[in-house]
């Protein structure tokens, strides 16, 4: 608390209290004012949100620069360090596809990528699309990519210059280079070409910003005259459109968080209707690529919590023709799969680390891509092609910078394409990195990562940042982050809890951490704490915990449950007003997201559930730790007025005197700054507020 002195007074929110009685109980909202009433217009229009609105996040910003003010010249010292890890005219090593590679690229002080490609085996590289140049004038802008047709003539490029992810979709003469007049708004972000190039597929956001509607865009025509292919009414569900290596199907697929559906669309009769594959039932999830004559499905059917590969003929993919290709091993979790010509390619993670593994369809001969470190990330980005023995993979640790490498399949050998280069220096031998184990509350064992410097000591002196996220599933890999690089090398312990509502430990991992289990989540991210501060690793006083989004929800429900455990919290985009946005199915993600948390709208058990976490609803009068919330005014999936609503509450109630700091980005969404570099400084904020809070400015 010491570290924040001579401050000004903090903004008071205004209460206005609005009741609503659910399944026989009553809440009181003091601060639902925030959410503006225009809230969908707004994220186009952000001038039209309303002014005291405004002038409230205006005054949290201002007493939120006074309270970092004393930490200008640091953060400008960690940009610069972060920036100088950073090869600012980097380019990716091209990918190949027909006649040509295509890359990205970067520029010397350039914010946006480049796109290029150059002929297939070498050449002189020809740019397709400048994003500095598009972003020209823009205060936000983000590239969704740059998809080339079939014929390598025409390419669907699209951006979002507001952050609320309506991405305009554009279509460009790769020739030319010159945009043709087909412009297509509020679009999902990309395009499916058709095989003959004159029409593509694409997601179409509606008002409540869901993926909705898939349509057909015809070269030429008004987006008005676009065919609708299908639609999807069940708001729960997410949507996406995607197409097979070999150019023969249009993918539609259709999902929440349990329950998968596939449309197929033969790219032979492209106004026929869409096939479905196995119709949508609560539970069951598979995901298809293709292998010529079969289609290659991975999922969870017949109790398959960890997943199989099974295969079906591309004719009758329904499945009653599903045949096991690769079985179910229990704590095996297979991430993804990949077919080619001559092999099946899967990625799985056992024991909390990730390998790759190789089949030869013919023979059934299969082999492991391992590592042999402690903790280390790998991805499986495969090939372009499906006629080619060569993928491709990337490797890294804590340590290690990531490396980038072909692989034949059929000669097994590795070839080194790439090492990401530390432009300032890095030296491995500097570091360690470790896993650990933090015993949980029930008997279980909680994965933990963690980065120092060889000369930190481990004595309870040492800072420590505590990362966690734990939602949807999603593993925090262990791989090379230049960024925390600047705090090791302050000293700190830079740690990653994977925590359970992930799947580091298999599908059992992410179960036992969402719907009624979600309380887990929480309980084992303070229980990677108390491990920390008992081992010596660093104590509670100097632990500063960081998540985001749902991590978010992470932060605001341990904020409350042990304050004292923390030195400080770092809350960005935080997902705190998790019970009045579960109620609330007009919101994007509400309905999509209730097999995740619970539907408290139908069930009176899941309504009290989330009641009895909810961060926003269960801030008491008690001594929190110094709080940085970070919120985008357009962000579609947290709105603005959750953290905004929280930190007035958490001033409100807070007995002790830690500084409750909020601070909006008044032109951006959930991902913050859209540039790289502007994104580094957002990055130096962060990390200022952390050193400033361990003592260590």
């Amino acid at each position: 608390m010491s570290a924040f002195k001579n401050l000004p007074t903090a903004p008071i929110a205004t209460k206005k209290p609005v009741q609503e009685t659910r399944h026989g109980i009553t809440r009181t909202d003091d601060y639902a004012w925030f959410r503006a009433d225009n809230w969908q217009a707004m994220f186009k229009d952000t001038s039209i949100l309303d002014p005291e609105i405004r002038a409230h996040l205006e005054a949290e910003n201002a007493y939120m620069e006074a309270a970092m003010d004393d930490t200008n010249d640091l953060q400008k010292t960690l940009f610069s360090e972060m920036r100088g890890r950073i090869k600012e005219d980097d380019s990716s090593v091209p990918v190949k596809d027909g006649p040509f590679a295509y890359g990205t690229s970067f520029v010397t002080g350039g914010e946006q990528p480049r796109y290029f490609r150059q002929p297939r085996d070498g050449g002189e590289q020809r740019l397709l699309l400048d994003g500095d140049r598009e972003a020209e004038g823009k205060g936000y802008f983000r590239l969704s990519g740059l998809d080339h047709s079939t014929d390598h003539s025409l390419g669907i490029w699209g951006y979002d210059d507001k952050g609320s992810e309506y991405f305009t979709l554009k279509v460009r003469d790769l020739e030319t280079l010159e945009d043709r007049g087909d412009v297509l708004e509020n679009t999902g972000g990309g395009g499916v070409w058709a095989p003959d190039g004159k029409s593509f597929f694409y997601t179409l956001q509606d008002e409540n910003h869901r993926p909705s509607k898939i349509y057909q865009h015809i070269l030429g025509e008004p987006q008005s005259q676009d065919r609708l292919v299908y639609e999807e009414k069940d708001p729960g569900f997410f949507m996406s459109v995607g197409g097979s290596l070999l150019d023969d199907f249009i993918y539609i697929d259709i999902h929440d968080h349990e329950t998968s559906e596939y449309r197929l669309l033969s790219t032979k009769d492209l106004l026929a209707e869409p096939a479905i594959v196995a119709p949508r039932q609560t539970g069951l999830e598979y995901s298809m690529t293709e292998g010529g004559d079969v289609f290659y499905i991975l999922t969870n059917a017949d109790g398959a919590k960890d997943f199989k590969i099974m295969e079906a003929p591309v004719n009758a993919p329904g499945r009653e023709s599903w045949r096991e290709v690769v079985p179910h091993r229990p704590g095996t979790l297979i991430l993804s799969h990949l077919a080619f010509a001559r092999h099946l390619v899967w990625l799985e993670r056992h024991e909390g680390l990730p390998r790759i593994i190789v089949r030869d369809r013919k023979s059934g001969e299969q082999h492991e891509i391992a590592f042999a470190e402690e903790a280390y990330s790998l991805g499986l980005s495969g090939a372009a092609e499906y006629d080619t023995d060569v993928i491709r993979f990337s490797y890294s640790s804590m340590t290690t910078p990531s490396q980038l490498y072909d692989y034949d399949m059929a000669t097994r050998e590795r070839t080194l394409l790439k090492t990401q280069e530390v432009p300032s220096g890095h030296n491995i031998d500097d570091y360690v990195t470790r896993r650990v184990f933090a015993p949980a509350h029930d008997g279980e064992r909680i994965p933990v990562t963690l980065l120092y410097r060889k000369d930190t000591p481990l004595d309870g002196s040492a800072p420590c940042l505590l990362y966690g996220y734990g939602a949807y599933g999603i593993s925090i890999p262990a791989g090379f982050n230049t960024n925390c690089l600047s705090l090791a090398d302050r000293g700190f312990v830079y740690a990653i809890a994977h925590i359970r509502g992930g799947k580091e430990k298999g599908y059992a991992w992410y179960e036992n951490g969402k719907m009624e289990k979600k309380p887990n989540t929480f309980k084992d991210f303070i229980a990677a704490a108390d491990y920390l501060n008992q081992e010596k690793f660093t104590s509670y006083a100097n632990i500063v915990a960081e998540g985001g989004s749902a991590g978010g929800m992470l932060m605001g429900a341990v904020a409350n449950m042990a304050p004292e455990k923390f030195g400080g919290i770092i809350a960005a985009v935080p997902f705190v007003d998790v019970l009045n946005t579960m109620l609330d199915d007009t919101l994007p993600l509400t309905p999509p997201e209730w097999n995740e948390w619970g539907n408290p709208i139908e069930s009176a058990e899941f309504y009290q559930l989330l009641a009895s976490y909810s961060p926003y609803d269960n801030v008491a009068a008690k001594a929190y730790p110094p709080i940085l919330a970070l919120s985008g005014l357009t962000d579609p999936r947290v709105t603005y007025w959750e953290p905004t609503k929280w930190v007035a509450k958490l001033r409100e109630k807070a007995t002790g005197s830690a500084p409750i700091l909020l601070r909006t980005n008044m032109g951006a969404g959930h991902g913050g700054a859209s540039g790289r570099f502007q994104r580094l400084e957002e990055i130096a904020f962060e990390y200022a507020f952390a050193i400033k809070v361990a003592g260590k400015m």
